[in-house]
């Protein structure tokens, strides 16, 4: 049986793959184009305004962040977007009849996720050192941190998806919670320039402890518990993975 479920993961991966290099303009392209002007605007042209934080440039304090956030709408979205077409299309059915697992195809929407969200991270590193000199000082640290996060935000569009029922319920969450979230997660700031506050709402946002733990990757400075944030990313995604699983067993959103 695990022979079968081998495979079956194996297609879905491959059929993601596909999917994303045959429409790579509109799923590789954008979020380069987006990040581009990012570093140009904030981070040259802003960026001179402003100065230093500590004792980084505001572009090299910025970029870690702004890689980040082009690798948690893509992970997401590339999830979100694809399971809801095959529910529409009603080609989710011929997963549905097959002796696929549940665990299978999570897994196998969840990879294809991930590696469009480190294909475009990929790209949009290669993008910012047209306009700074990046570092690496903890990489293990960055490949974890990419990876779990890839797979936290995939688990995060593969629940949207079984929840919609038409494509605006595929807008509504990344648009009214995950870029609100995205853009208060310390990228353009350190949180500890808040007031105090505004600090406290701040650690209550689980991007931020992505974003600095990407941060600490690149340029070695955090505002967070790294051993907490590694282990809450982790946990947050492995509960994530049990209750998809759970939702296909009983046919939740994709079974009338």
């Amino acid at each position: 049986m695990w022979k079968e479920n081998l495979t079956a993961l194996k297609t879905i991966v491959r059929r993601e793959w596909i999917r994303i290099i045959r429409i790579w303009v509109q799923t590789l392209i954008p979020p380069v184009i987006t990040m581009a002007l990012y570093f140009l605007i904030f981070g040259e042209l802003v960026g001179r305004q402003i100065g230093k934080i500590g004792n980084f440039t505001y572009i090299e304090f910025i970029v870690p962040g702004l890689i980040m956030m082009s690798v948690i709408t893509n992970s997401y979205n590339n999830v979100v977007s694809s399971f809801f077409s095959s529910k529409f299309q009603k080609n989710i059915e011929e997963l549905l009849v097959s002796p696929t697992s549940p665990y299978t195809i999570v897994l196998g929407y969840t990879f294809g996720g991930v590696v469009r969200g480190l294909f475009v991270g990929i790209l949009v590193t290669l993008t910012s050192l047209f306009f700074t000199n990046l570092q690496f000082q903890h990489p293990i640290i960055i490949f974890f941190t990419v990876i779990l996060t890839s797979i936290l935000f995939s688990l995060g569009g593969f629940f949207n998806a079984l929840f919609a029922k038409k494509f605006d319920d595929v807008t509504i969450i990344p648009t009214f919670i995950l870029t609100p979230l995205t853009y208060l997660g310390g990228v353009f700031y350190s949180v500890k320039n808040l007031p105090e506050f505004w600090q406290t709402v701040s650690y209550l946002n689980p991007i931020l402890y992505m974003v600095n733990l990407f941060r600490y990757g690149f340029i070695g400075v955090t505002d967070v518990n790294l051993i907490f944030s590694l282990s809450f990313i982790l946990v947050l995604s492995v509960l994530l993975f049990l209750l998809n699983v759970r939702l296909m067993k009983i046919g939740y959103g994709i079974r009338n």
